[in-house]
């Protein structure tokens, strides 16, 4: 099955960032559609009766999660709407493309989904890195501004709407929606407790839905095309298109747009142009590095969708998929991931504050040649205990924990643990790579 285009459809276009050619291609028809005729109540319906899920990682039903938000906003407590396009899950560069380059279908997407859950204020979190993203955006909007389709009155409408562009400083954890909304308040970013949930006490302490790029892109073609359409793609549950950022050991490494429920098998082989020469599949993570790795003979079983994802033992995740060939080093692979969870963690929680760094300095104690037999039972005792309580996983303050867990002990070491005895026995890596050599960025 081929890559099927309708987020990405007009990415290749080089003049799609400027208004005059998203107003060619139908841009924004929906939004006036949305503004000028729609019911609330109906749009909310028809995106959950469409089976939207969020497509930021956890997987939401977007429509169920429209429908937490209070249906009577008042001028003291009005609704928030934020984007979350603070993209920084290793592995994943979907959103990035979508707003360097079709940053109005965006705002198309905003705006409907803005008269859907009565919002007059709306926020973009866009990460820090994200520099010519952010300028595309900034550009999109002013010329919204200049149409009418942002601002007082919008479409000739009695309907008012802003949005608020917001550049983020460069912390991982600001992609999970409470510590982005800390720092959209001008804090420092730290996960909060649930409950209460954004929907009754989120930015400012008012009802707030937070969804990322691609999920509210999705919302344009679920209005103009309809639910029938939208639910003819993919499965039951796992409904329409995803988009998911190829890296890794193939010859075709890009992004696709896929069909919920395709084959693994397709996608490595058929759309990403299968492995590198004179080399074989060894293992994927399809969902970002947070996500268990699988290895070959169970993840070319596996379909692309939440389902049978979380079936075989992992999880859809933000898309990030990446492909291992036999040359990889699964143990150095573990350790990168590692170091990027223990830099990234807040601090503010004992589990993940202290557990990132242990997960890390045992791991790269195996590398290093010094690993010691124990190391195995120090390992699964910081991720989930010798006695099967939970540590990491699912203690932390927000899911940043479970990030630094899963990829070790429900992955590397559930499915490759002889390359962990081997570093440990010998000393050296199995596959030959050197002490310390980033075997999962090598060619």
């Amino acid at each position: 099955m081929p890559e099927v285009r309708i987020v990405r459809k007009w990415v290749d276009d080089p003049e799609q960032y400027r208004i005059e050619r998203a107003l060619e291609h139908g841009y924004y028809t929906q939004a006036r559609r949305a503004i000028l005729e729609a019911d609330p109540d109906d749009l909310i319906k028809q995106v959950a009766d469409a089976g939207l899920r969020g497509r930021g990682g956890a997987g939401a039903p977007c429509g169920m999660k429209w429908g937490f938000m209070p249906k009577e906003p008042t001028p003291a407590r009005p609704n928030y709407l934020i984007c979350n396009c603070d993209e920084s899950e290793p592995g994943t560069y979907n959103n990035r493309e979508l707003i360097e380059h079709d940053p109005h279908q965006l705002l198309d997407g905003m705006i409907i989904a803005a008269k859907a859950i009565r919002i007059h204020t709306m926020f973009i979190y866009c990460r820090g890195e994200f520099r010519f993203g952010y300028e595309r955006l900034e550009q999109a909007i002013q010329e919204a501004y200049g149409r009418n389709f942002l601002g007082k009155g919008i479409f000739g409408s009695d309907y008012d709407l802003e949005l608020i562009l917001h550049r983020g400083a460069g912390a991982y954890i600001c992609g999970e929606e409470t510590a982005l909304m800390d720092s959209l308040e001008g804090k420092r970013g730290h996960p909060r407790a649930k409950p209460p949930f954004p929907a009754n006490a989120g930015l400012y302490g008012m009802p707030t839905t937070i969804n990322n790029v691609e999920t509210l892109c999705n919302l344009p073609h679920i209005m103009e095309h309809g639910v029938e359409w939208y639910r003819a793609m993919g499965t039951e549950r796992s409904t329409g298109t995803k988009i998911f950022s190829v890296s890794g050991h193939v010859k075709k490494p890009a992004n696709y747009e896929i069909i919920m429920g395709t084959p693994l098998r397709e996608l490595v082989y058929d759309i990403a142009g299968g492995i590198r020469d004179g080399h074989e599949l060894k293992a994927v993570i399809p969902g970002g590095s947070s996500m268990p790795m699988l290895p070959a003979e169970i993840a070319l079983e596996c379909n692309m969708d939440f389902e049978d994802l979380q079936a075989h033992g992992t999880l859809l995740g933000s898309g990030g998929f990446m492909v291992f060939d036999d040359s990889t080093d699964i143990v150095q692979v573990c350790q990168i991931i590692a170091r990027f969870y223990k830099n990234e963690s807040c601090g503010k929680c004992v589990p993940c504050r202290i557990g990132t760094d242990w997960i890390y300095r045992i791991l790269t104690r195996i590398v290093d040649g010094r690993g010691r037999t124990e190391d195995l039972d120090a390992l699964r005792s910081a991720c989930i205990s010798l006695g099967g309580e939970r540590m990491m996983d699912s203690r932390s303050f927000c899911p940043l924990g479970d990030a630094a867990a899963w990829p070790i002990i429900w992955g590397g070491m559930k499915h490759f643990l002889p390359e962990f005895e081997y570093w440990i026995e010998h000393g050296k890596s199995p596959v030959g790579r050197e002490p310390g050599f980033p075997a999962a960025l090598s060619n």
